[in-house]
């Protein structure tokens, strides 16, 4: 299981620390210094049967600099996905790859569902 986070962010410490006291193995990777690539997401978007809109980081700076919520509905698929493999302050975090099961940030119930 890969943990994609980022040290600084609250709600990924949370998710550690609520991984750690259930003794979950998962190899950390930090999202800026490997930013998930575009194949990588890719993947990870097809098996999670979310909207992709659900991998921006839409509260992250670098998003509302950007404007991308007024540019990200004219975007294709294609260009969202690229996009989000140039920086790894736009994907949203933390993310947890395991086989199929893909999560996008911290729901403790999702991942008490999915990871036990």
């Amino acid at each position: 299981m890969i943990f994609i986070c980022y040290p600084k962010c609250s709600t990924c410490q949370k998710a550690k620390k609520w991984l750690d006291e259930h003794n979950i193995d998962y190899t950390e990777r930090h999202i800026v210094d490997a930013n998930p690539t575009y194949d990588e997401l890719k993947v990870w978007y097809s098996k999670s049967e979310l909207p992709l809109k659900k991998f921006f980081n839409t509260s992250g700076l670098l998003y509302k600099e950007m404007q991308l919520k007024d540019k990200l509905p004219a975007m294709s698929q294609e260009e969202q996905l690229q996009l989000l493999a140039t920086n790894g302050m736009l994907v949203k975090r933390p993310l947890v790859v395991n086989g199929d099961t893909v999560l996008v940030g911290f729901k403790e119930s999702e991942w008490t569902e999915k990871l036990k």
